[in-house]
This record gives C-alpha cells, structure tokens and sequence, in this order.
C-alpha cells in the first residue's frame, strides 16, 4: 500500500509540475516574475502543491500586511510551499535548488533570490532584498543558514537583517514546525544532512498524513542587525520550545 501510495503521489507531483510550468508561460513568470498575475499564480501553485502533497496547515497569528523582512527556522524545503502558499513572499534560497531538476525552473519564475555560501554575496543580497521590499514585496529568509530535525532553533545569522535595519522596514518572525498524529516532531519531514531532493521525497510521500504548524509573530522593528536577529531568535526558539 505504500509503494501504491507513493506512485499516485508522484503521479500527482509530477501533473502538478507541468501546471506550474503552463502558468509560469501563461503569466510571464520566466520573464517578469514579479508581475501581479505572476505572484498570484506563484501563491496558488505553492498552496496547490501543499494539498497534493497530503500537508495540512495550522495557522496561528496573521502575516503583515505590509511589505517586510520575513524570518523563520527551516526543517525542509516543505517549508517553501507551505509559507508561500500562505503569504505570497519571495524567497531567498541556497544556489543549489537552481539545480534542482524541473523545481529549479519553477522556483526562477517564482522570484527567488540565490546565495552561495563563501562568495561574499550576503551584503548584495541583504541590498536586493532591500529593494524588493521597498518596491513592495516581502521577502523570506533563513537565517539559521541550513536545516534542523525541527526541535531546535539555530542562532539566526545576522548580516541579512540589514535588509530591513537600514531602511526602517519590520522584521516578522515565523515559527514551523510539522507533527504527526500524536502530536510529535514528525520523522519523514526534515531534509539534513545528505539528503537529496527526489530521495526525500519519495520518503515524504510514503508518509502518513503531515501537520504543519505555523505561527506568525509580533513583527520587531530596529536599526541594529544583530539585536533584530537576536529577538526574532527568541521569538521563534519561544514558539519550538
């Protein structure tokens, strides 16, 4: 039943690539991601694929309405679809996922923004994250810099914070985290370590049913990057325990 289980999911997976990629073209995403019928289409992909993917949201708190910096722990690249699908942010990713076979290209359309760690990218990112939000988009990263089981909350790096200390814009933290039935960290979620895209998703889709719990906090405001990246720390470790 698993191996059944499985196989519909990535029948289902894959019907609902070839969806992103005939919108993608249909609203210009590839050229001109940040177009409002493109963000739309983004939204619905992500939140389409969550359901496809047998994920159930549990939102607790409200995303600003305003343009911000948006900052949350990461325990897998589940947690894309399940917070864009709610918020409609753009991403600042890991270089590698451009690699990523077919997601690769649905993530271009989607707006996402690249780092590659040791190249000396994070000022000109945290200056292009600014100006994506001054132009009226909120951008969402991950300051822990890799991903946890889930149960702990990494210190969040500062530099990136700049985006919003130094133009004044809020700073939201976000607290995910994916349980199972009883209530528990659930095992099949997290992508650490090793773990590669397909291989894990395989594991993911002979999972039981998943619960992703998100909590959208207080925003923060201030001009220091270090203090900001220390109470959105707290916030989110408050909320993980």
């Amino acid at each position: 039943m698993i191996v059944l289980r499985r196989a519909i999911g990535v029948a289902r997976v894959l019907l609902h690539i070839g969806t992103g990629f005939v919108l993608a073209v249909g609203t210009g995403a590839f050229f001109s991601p940040q177009r409002p019928q493109a963000r739309r289409a983004t939204r619905w992909w992500l939140a389409r694929l969550v359901r496809v993917l047998n994920v159930d949201v549990d939102v607790r708190g409200t995303p600003l309405a305003q343009p911000a910096l948006v900052v949350s722990n990461h325990v897998s690249w589940l947690d894309i679809p399940v917070l864009g699908g709610l918020t409609g942010v753009h991403f600042l990713s890991k270089a590698e996922v451009a690699d990523w076979p077919l997601i690769g290209k649905l993530a271009d359309a989607g707006g996402t923004l690249y780092i590659r760690r040791g190249r000396g990218q994070v000022r000109e990112r945290a200056r292009q994250i600014g100006q994506y939000i001054r132009e009226g988009h909120s951008v969402l990263v991950f300051p822990e810099g890799t991903t946890t089981a889930g149960s702990s909350v990494l210190d969040f790096h500062s530099p990136l914070f700049a985006a919003a200390s130094d133009d004044g814009h809020a700073v939201q933290p976000v607290a995910i985290r994916y349980l199972d039935a009883q209530g528990l960290p659930d095992r099949h979620v997290p992508f650490i370590g090793d773990d590669e895209f397909t291989t894990h998703l395989w594991r993911l889709l002979g999972a039981p049913r998943v619960r992703a719990q998100v909590v959208f906090l207080p925003p923060l405001t201030g001009d220091n990057p270090r203090e900001l990246a220390a109470q959105a720390h707290a916030a989110v470790r408050d909320v993980i325990g």
